[in-house]
């Protein structure tokens, strides 16, 4: 609402600066002193004409106030003199930067950061860098001093940080008439001489963004004032020349040599003439004068036959102050006079000459002078001439000396201070004094312009302009330690402010160098226009100025109106301020307040203030609610009046309830007891599963305390969801969940407990007009919400659930008179639609219950009422002597929701069985009676399929517990000793898991059908799959489920819907792969292009050979096997959503038995490809017919290959199919013939290894024309050639032509006989006799055949011996080898018999 001062920072080390600045300072005198003190005394016993006419009528109450008159004439016993006025101090307009100076001497501030003992963190400003500014050497009398100083931040040039300073350039100027220019760590960046005079004052000009179109854009420019010269500086080449310096250094430091002299600055100069002293300046800027000025002027200057040219000249405009006049305008025209720059030329010629007479010395010997030349150097460089500069108009007063000039932000005004005590404000424009204030003696001037704030724009008038700004100057009075604060240009002093009498004003009057028109777009920098600098206390201060202070009248109004808002907003978020004083705060604010619109947003924003207690809140309203009804109708607000009505009734609602929950319940519930009967018995009937269900969902779980149920509802957050409308009826506004239940909580959770009166709170909310149905909503949240709570004591909660139902339908409006009882109640239907969305199972079906009991109740109640009025009086006192129970749809559909949510609690408490560690699946499904039916038929099956996959249940064990559940299902009666046994037995091996799910199987017989559960399990799994195919083992096991089924037309259905949904995409790929590869693909390219690994591509391949294997034995068995009927159980018939798995699997059409086969083939064909690493490319072993037909819908008709095909084709096949007998055995081994093979294995083959890949091979070859007889005699070869000779001699039974096979095995039977006697290493006597005993012809063969074609060359001579037996027997006698047969026999018999010896 006023101005205020508050502090921004905090000075650290300011005694240091002191001693530092003052340690060579001698002492002063006692004469001195005297005088001095004399000279005060004076000034305080004779005040001038001046002071005595000082005028206190408009000050505040602060300045009048007798403490802080005691405060401002009592000086601190510790304070020192007033050496900060001795010093030449500048604040950098960011207030990043302070710097003090004094003579030789000065001392750099910068800004840190750091924590105080509060945890606060703030601004300090510490000394970063001290010492001499001074290069001359000389007595301390005679070397230069400081005379000026300004700290100039510089902009920075990077997108990231635009608008923001770079550096801060330090400016110092010194009584030699040198300029230096330093960095924040005191580096010397520049150094020049502009005049030979003391530098007087350095001040600076930087871009300011237009306010409005058609103002002259000022550019940037630093001015230097001379006694009797003004020196300035663009501002675009100093930026460049300071950058450019900087980085110069900054190279220099880091390389290690010497910094490069830059060159000068170019400059203007001009020599101000016809005025005798000039002390202060101040450089307005480019300006143009208007037509009508221009022909004034020069009919002044030139006479009546003045000539006026055609557009007015542009002009920079300078005022100065001193004497004789005591202000001065000059007017220096653009373009007249050259940037100053033949010193450059100078300098360039005086480092040459003294180059070239360096090295001429050496030649010539001329070193004589050699002191004199350095002498000479250490000269002041020559110093250009000014242009002079005529004065064009002053304001004359020969008595009155000017001491300094303060300009405006918006160059327009200038604050100018004198030795007469006066400050005089000049408009700069007409070079005319506009006002004058008198009695400020030594002031310090300074400019505030503010802002129009938004919330003040939005009730002008002219909203839609931009916004407006109000200046204000600040003067401080030093010699009576006040600041003021006056509105321009004749407005009235708005602040006054006590302060110390040896404080600085720094006003620094320019912000960033270095932008532009174009930088400066979208950039907001906040910077210090004005700061109070106390030396005693080391703060500096600001001055915040509200905009309404420049308004009047009603503008004013409402916007001291609109501060007192944001007073209120201020107090509201102290949490320092105690109750009371926020009482006192905001009850004298909204009193204060005017405008009904801002005294109700002012309302508002207390109500909604959570630090606000209730009694502040009630009290502060009903003193504006008193205040409002004592003053007239005509000018009260209706809508505020109403307003405060209805948040005190509000208040008084929440009170209440607030005391009514402190208070103990002493009220009897024995008329409730009647209807309570059966619900005890329903709770024992439900026990079991109720706490089955409270043991799986009490997990411990992290949640946040402000999540709590148990935190307090504020009065705030009560207001909120509550509205008071004009009739008086309080409707309840549901936002968020969490803030209904937590007004739920509020309500009616102590009543639930018993802690609280539950007739009392539901009299107290009836009378406050909530609506019943509102109230059972709430009621119905909090109990579901707390269910865990609920658990606990469900007979306690039960019981005061029935109260508080009994006390809410009997409001008026719950439950409508006008009800017949044989039609649904929209009261009850509430209830019951609550219990259906809800999916907290347990508290849902205990509310069912207990509003079952209700509702049955009152049914019976209205049914006995009407009875009595129909038999009348005479039948009043008759007793029935049986009981009847009145049948309604009501009572029936409560029957049907009980029994729902029954099934949704054990179906629950199944889904909350925890998962095995490590597995995947997700969350845990919610389930309730809406989304089951939301669910479709399936949606049952669906969520336990779903609960399967997350177990990790196998395949036989769930089939296992499905077919316990038939066993139980059909057992007999009279063997129920024998069941007993047998459930005691199964009670031992099943866990708790098993006889959960075979309780949920057995409430829903229908939806988890096994047929139905398996395929909803192989949907489940297929769809894992196709999330993350590199789990092979969920393809694996979702085939497994699918052979589970036993009805072949949903095994049929959904293997077609798996194949084209999921399989052939990916399919077609590995098979496309392999066609291009021609061989088993790498991991790399099975990634790229299948999108799986090569391990999990041979796995997906199995997987595809038994779904196609799975679909072909389906469409064989449909004939003889009818459709299966889908059905529901009756209480869950009112499903819709989406059909089943299964129902969808029975809509699927027939497929073609061949062209499913096909495909088969070329599936069985890639798995032995990629088992075995076969070289092969799949697609060519088929003709043109067959590689159109794959890929193709399966339940199209396509041409098929018939006939025979090419024998090229055949003996590919046949190649192919070798292979892959040949890669079986290599990878068979005895150890694994005899090991037996698991139970369940994880992956859908035990690999290369399988025994059934003969046998498949086999099939194979039928199917692809190769003659079958081939490959088994290749098969017995391949094992007699690894060395498993019995596993040979079975496959020999199966080979038809064994004479040639004979003529195989007598060339492999050489070869072990071959490898015993002539390359076995370890040969032994009889074998060598043996040798020289054999027949020519038989030892010749022997030679001939080679042993390294055998894979197991060491073999028995048992299994050798039985091998040739066996080769007798396939040779016949007339074969042409069958005497080499016989020689062979002898031979192995001999050496057998040999070796037994």
């Amino acid at each position: 609402m006023s101005c205020s001062l508050f502090e921004f920072c905090r000075l650290q080390e300011l005694k240091t600066v002191r001693d530092f600045l003052f340690q060579n300072q001698s002492k002063e005198s006692v004469e001195e002193k005297n005088i001095t003190a004399k000279r005060e005394h004076e000034s305080e016993m004779f005040p001038t004409e001046n002071e005595l006419s000082w005028d206190t009528s408009d000050w505040e109450s602060g300045w009048d106030n007798d403490e802080n008159k005691e405060e401002a004439e009592e000086e601190p016993s510790g304070q020192s003199q007033p050496w900060l006025q001795d010093c030449v101090v500048s604040l950098s307009p960011c207030a990043d930067l302070l710097v003090v100076a004094r003579e030789q001497k000065a001392a750099f501030l910068s800004a840190k950061w750091r924590t105080d003992d509060s945890g606060r963190e703030e601004m300090t400003l510490a000394v970063t860098w001290s010492g001499h500014l001074s290069t001359e050497e000389g007595s301390a009398d005679d070397r230069e001093r400081v005379s000026s100083v300004i700290a100039i931040p510089l902009a920075s040039q990077k997108r990231s940080s635009t608008g923001r300073p770079d550096w801060t350039c330090i400016v110092v100027g010194f009584t030699s008439g040198y300029v230096r220019f330093y960095t924040e760590s005191g580096v010397l960046l520049l150094a020049q001489l502009l005049h030979v005079d003391p530098v007087l004052r350095l001040k600076c000009r930087t871009y300011e963004i237009p306010r409005h179109p058609g103002v002259t854009e000022q550019h940037e420019e630093l001015s230097i004032l001379y006694p009797a010269a003004l020196v300035t500086i663009d501002g675009f080449s100093l930026f460049q020349s300071l950058r450019a310096c900087r980085n110069q250094v900054a190279r220099a430091a880091a390389a290690g040599s010497d910094v490069v002299p830059p060159p000068p600055l170019a400059y203007k100069k001009w020599g101000l003439q016809e005025m005798d002293t000039i002390v202060d300046h101040s450089s307005v800027g480019v300006m143009t004068l208007c037509v009508f000025d221009q022909m004034k002027n020069a009919s002044i200057l030139g006479g009546f036959h003045a000539s006026v040219k055609g557009s007015p000249p542009a002009m920079s405009q300078f005022v100065t102050v001193g004497t004789g006049p005591y202000a001065g305008f000059y007017y220096a025209v653009e373009g007249n006079s050259q940037p100053l720059l033949s010193h450059v030329a100078l300098a360039v010629a005086s480092k040459l000459t003294s180059a070239l007479f360096n090295a001429a010395s050496g030649w010539l010997g001329w070193n004589k002078n050699k002191n004199e030349e350095e002498a000479a150097q250490k000269q002041k460089p020559k110093v250009e001439p000014a242009t002079p500069l005529g004065i064009r108009f002053g304001l004359p007063d020969s008595r009155r000396h000017g001491e300094s000039i303060c300009l405006s932000p918006c160059n327009t005004l200038a604050g100018v201070t004198d030795d007469f005590g006066r400050v005089t404000l000049l408009d700069l424009a007409r070079g005319a004094a506009i006002r004058m204030w008198k009695g400020y003696r030594d002031a310090q001037l300074g400019w505030l312009q503010v802002q129009e704030e938004r919330g003040d724009r939005e009730f002008s008038p002219s909203a839609s302009l931009p916004r407006r700004h109000a200046l204000f100057l600040i003067i401080y009075a030093p010699r009576r330690g006040i600041l003021e604060v006056w509105a321009m240009q004749r407005g009235p002093r708005v602040g006054a402010f006590t302060v110390g009498k040896h404080c600085r004003l720094l006003y620094a009057g320019y912000h960033l160098m270095g932008v532009n028109s174009v930088t400066s777009q979208g950039w907001q920098l906040h910077t210090q226009q004005v700061c109070l600098l106390d030396p005693t206390t080391g703060a500096p201060r600001t001055i915040n100025i509200p905009f309404h202070l420049a308004l009047s009248d009603k503008k004013n109004e409402r916007a001291r109106d609109m501060h007192l808002l944001k007073r209120l907003s201020a107090v509201l978020k102290s949490r320092d301020m105690d109750p009371v004083s926020l009482e006192r705060e905001a009850k004298s604010v909204l009193l204060e307040i005017k405008h009904p619109a801002i005294k109700k947003q002012a309302l508002e924003s207390l109500l909604s203030n959570r630090n606000a207690p209730v009694s502040c809140l009630t009290n502060v309203t009903s003193a504006l609610h008193d205040a409002l009804k004592q003053q007239d109708a005509d000018e009260v607000e209706a809508s505020l009046l109403q307003l405060c009505s209805s948040q005190l009734k509000l208040l008084q609602l929440y009170s209440d309830i607030q005391q009514l929950q402190s208070a103990a319940d002493t009220e009897a519930c024995s008329g409730n007891q009647d209807s309570l009967e059966g619900i005890e018995e329903e709770l024992s009937r439900v026990g079991p599963a109720l706490q089955r269900y409270a043991q799986l969902s009490s997990k411990p779980s992290v949640s946040f305390a402000q999540d709590s149920p148990d935190t307090p509802l504020s009065a705030q957050a009560f207001l909120t969801q509550l509205e008071c409308a004009e009739d008086g009826e309080v409707k309840v506004n549901r936002r968020s969940d969490a803030e209904w239940n937590q007004l739920g909580n509020f309500m009616f959770w102590g009543c639930l407990c018993g802690k609280s009166p539950t007739h009392k709170v539901c009299d107290t909310l009836q009378l406050a007009g909530i609506s019943p149905q509102q109230l059972l909503s709430l009621l119905m949240s909090v109990w579901l919400q707390r269910e865990k709570e609920v658990l606990q004591k469900p007979v306690e909660t039960v019981r005061n659930l029935h109260t508080l139902l009994i006390a809410l339908s009997n409001m008026d409006g719950a439950v409508e008179e006008s009800w017949d009882t044989q039609s649904v109640s929209p009261w009850w239907q509430q209830v019951r639609f609550t219990c259906i969305q809800s999916h907290n199972a347990a508290a849902a079906l205990l509310a069912a219950l207990v509003a079952h009991r209700a509702a049955k109740a009152s049914i019976t109640s209205r049914a006995d009422s009407k009875k009595y009025s129909v038999f009348g009086l005479c039948c009043a006192g008759l007793q029935l002597q049986s009981e009847w129970e009145a049948v309604s749809l009501e009572l029936e559909q409560w029957v049907v929701c009980v029994r729902q949510l029954e099934d949704v609690l054990v179906l629950q408490t199944l889904l909350l069985v925890p998962s095995p560690q490590g597995t995947a699946g997700g969350a845990v499904v919610q389930c309730s009676i809406k989304t089951l039916q939301e669910g479709g038929t399936g949606g049952i099956a669906d969520s336990v399929s779903k609960w399967v996959f997350r177990q990790n249940m196998a395949p036989e064990r769930l089939k296992k517990i499905l077919l316990r559940k038939e066993t139980q299902d059909t057992g007999d009666q009279k063997e129920q000793k024998e069941d007993r046994e047998e459930a005691e037995k199964c009670q031992e091996e099943a866990d708790r898991t098993a006889e959960l799910l075979l309780a949920v199987c057995q409430r829903f017989p229908d939806s988890l059908s096994p047929d139905l559960l398996f395929a909803h399990c192989c949907w489940e799994y297929v769809v894992q799959w196709n999330k993350d195919p590199e789990e092979g083992q969920y393809l694996f096991i979702a085939v497994e489920h699918l052979k589970l089924i036993t009805s072949p037309h949903i095994q049929l259905g959904i293997s077609t819907m798996m194949w084209s949904t999921f399989i052939v995409k990916r399919f077609s790929a590995a098979a496309f792969l392999m066609e291009k590869v021609g061989k088993a693909p790498k991991d790399r390219l099975c990634r790229r292009d299948v999108g799986i690994g090569d391990k999990a591509m041979t796995s997906f391949l199995g997987c595809c050979v038994q779904l196609l294997q799975i679909l072909m034995e389906a469409d064989s068995a449909m004939e003889e096997i009818p459709t299966p009927e889908l059905s529901v159980e009756e209480v869950w018939s009112g499903a819709e959503g989406p059909a089943s798995i299964a129902e969808l699997a029975l809509e699927q059409k027939g497929v073609h038995y061949p062209l499913v086969q096909h495909h088969w083939l070329l599936a069985t064909l890639l798995h032995a490809a990629m088992s075995f690493s076969v070289k092969v490319k799949p697609l060519s072993l088929f003709d043109s017919k067959g590689k159109n037909a794959f890929f193709r819908d399966l339940t199209t008709i396509q041409l098929m290959p018939s006939g025979d095909m090419d024998p090229g084709l055949v003996s590919l096949r046949q190649e192919f199919l070798l292979r892959v007998l040949t890669g079986w055995v290599q990878a068979t081994d005895d150890a694994s013939c005899s090991s037996p093979a698991p139970a369940f294995t994880s992956l859908p083959s035990d690999g290369p290894k399988a025994d059934w890949w003969p046998s498949l091979c086999m099939d194979l070859g039928s199917l692809l024309q190769v003659n079958p007889d081939i490959l088994r005699r290749h098969l017995v070869c391949e094992l007699y050639n690894q060395g498993l000779d019995l596993r040979a001699e079975e496959a020999i039974l199966q080979v038809e032509d064994k004479e040639v096979l004979g003529s195989h095995l007598l060339v492999l039977t050489g070869q072990r006989l071959s490898y015993s006697l002539l390359h076995n290493q370890n040969q032994t006597q009889a074998a060598m006799e043996l040798l020289a005993r054999l027949p020519p012809t038989l030892c010749t063969w022997l030679k001939a055949m080679d042993p390294s074609e055998l894979r197991c060359p060491l073999v028995s001579l048992s299994k050798t011996s039985r091998l040739v037996s066996h080769l007798i027997e396939m040779l016949p006698e007339n074969h042409a080898q069958y005497s080499l047969a016989l020689h062979l026999l002898e031979a192995v018999e001999v050496l057998s018999l040999s070796n037994e010896d």
